[in-house]
């Protein structure tokens, strides 16, 4: 099983079925906060939809295309983080995470989008990571820039949420620059 601690607090584990119940109501509490951004919400209704989510994970994981964790503060589960995609053949992962919305401020994003570069590069032995976030999504947006990601440019009309479109901005750091800070 995969886990990695950050720190004293905070540490991160593979997603489990085990973790189904927990990980579906932060959802359905944060439901309204997490729609503004995520579009997956109106998908997600009941457990079962929660376990298949895991599932799939899980088998991303074992075919080493992603990786998908349980953010795990002060000993509960709080959010999801992980590699979204792997991509193996250019060294490049890209992190996606959410929160539930009562944890938000208290630095866990960031910590959390620093580990999980840092695992990238002296890990697995990448050279790239993004972090991909719609244009008008600032609290996401923050997390790169606070990590001196560099802002590489945007994607117009990227996804669809909802009953409209947001265009995303993508950010990137290189190993040689994370590993020169």
């Amino acid at each position: 099983m995969f886990i990695h601690t950050i720190d004293e607090e905070l540490s991160l584990k593979l997603i489990e079925l085990k973790d189904a119940d927990r990980i579906f109501k932060l959802t359905n509490d944060s439901r309204n906060y997490l729609r503004e951004w995520l579009p997956w919400l109106d998908e997600t209704t009941n457990i079962e939809d929660t376990k298949a989510f895991i599932q799939m994970c899980l088998t991303g994981f074992a075919e080493n295309r992603n990786l998908t964790t349980a953010i795990v503060y002060k000993g509960q589960i709080v959010g999801v983080a992980g590699f979204n995609q792997i991509n193996r053949s250019n060294q490049v992962a890209q992190i996606g995470y959410w929160l539930a919305q009562v944890y938000q401020g208290n630095g866990i994003m960031t910590r959390v989008a620093s580990a999980l570069t840092d695992y990238a590069f002296h890990e697995l032995s990448l050279n790239k990571v993004e972090i991909i976030a719609a244009v008008g999504n600032t609290k996401s947006r923050s997390i790169p820039e606070r990590l001196n990601y560099v802002q590489e440019g945007s994607i117009r009309q990227a996804e669809w949420l909802y009953d409209h479109y947001v265009d995303h901005v993508v950010y990137g750091v290189l190993a040689e620059e994370w590993n020169s800070k």
